[in-house]
């Protein structure tokens, strides 16, 4: 892309276009109105998910501290993106805005990045993009229900240990964009109970909630959205990287909110107001 971005700038002070002008201003111009024309992306297809209660967290030995008590909770409609934000959808968001890129964006390739989750954001990164598309990070709540459905199970798929066949994971620690991550469409007989795509794999997801070790000992039982305050943000649903037992629907980790790395990227979701009669 930087290539083609100087041989432009060469042709146009070569062939004098740039007359009254730097070639700088004439390339400027031209990537201005290829924004203007492009048609903007359609809305990403999102995932409604009832309301109702369901199991939260885990018990027993196989639980750690922090997954600990399991507990109902209640979580209102709501609904929630069926994949994970892609380089593409988020290319757009950056063209808007001057939000700064991401960590390692230099790496993407539209031409076969496009399909792949974003990664490199920060939870504030994150954050923004939901709200400049209307939309919110999910609570850990909304996301464990989406991701699990109302039956307890370990897995989104179910209770069978991962393969390969249903999530992407175990990938080691050698981040490429190409290598690693997976399109956010594959692993259909991976989906969860709601039919989302990748909610174990793939990418760790940010949500909307602080982090609190012992949260789950006091966690409201109708729509809980975390403590209050905290010095880290939590993380859901494992990564490319990552072994089986991270993989877990109540599996919980922690990141401050300002980190960006390669197994982190986001969905949004978006609260959906009740049917009222007339």
């Amino acid at each position: 892309m930087r290539l083609l971005v100087s041989l432009l700038i060469l042709s146009l002070s070569i062939t004098g276009l740039a007359t009254g002008d730097s070639a700088y201003a004439q390339l400027e111009r031209l990537r201005k109105n290829k924004e203007v024309e492009a048609a903007p992306l359609p809305d990403p297809p999102m995932v409604s998910i009832p309301e109702g209660d369901f199991l939260m967290g885990a018990d027993g030995t196989d639980a750690l501290e922090d997954e600990r008590p399991q507990h109902r909770v209640w979580v209102d409609r709501f609904e929630i993106d069926r994949y994970e934000v892609t380089t593409r959808r988020y290319a757009e968001f950056l063209s808007v805005t001057s939000r700064a890129e991401p960590w390692q964006w230099e790496a993407v390739d539209p031409a076969r990045h496009h399909d792949r989750p974003v990664i490199g954001v920060s939870w504030f990164d994150a954050e923004a993009y939901c709200r400049w598309r209307g939309a919110r990070l999910p609570t850990e709540a909304e996301w464990e229900k989406a991701a699990r459905g109302s039956d307890g199970r370990l897995f989104p798929w179910g209770n069978r240990t991962p393969t390969d066949e249903v999530a992407n994971f175990g990938l080691g620690a050698r981040f490429s964009y190409s290598q690693v991550l997976a399109p956010v469409q594959r692993y259909d007989t991976g989906r969860s109970p709601y039919g989302l795509h990748q909610m174990a794999g793939n990418v760790g997801e940010w949500v909307a909630d602080w982090y609190g070790a012992n949260y789950y000992e006091t966690s409201a039982s109708k729509n809980p959205a975390g403590p209050e305050r905290g010095a880290f943000r939590v993380v859901r649903g494992g990564s490319w990287s990552d072994l089986p037992k991270y993989l877990l629907t109540y599996g919980r980790s922690k990141l401050p909110p300002e980190t960006r790395n390669s197994y982190t990227g986001f969905r949004c979701a978006r609260a959906v107001l009740p049917i009222t009669s007339p």
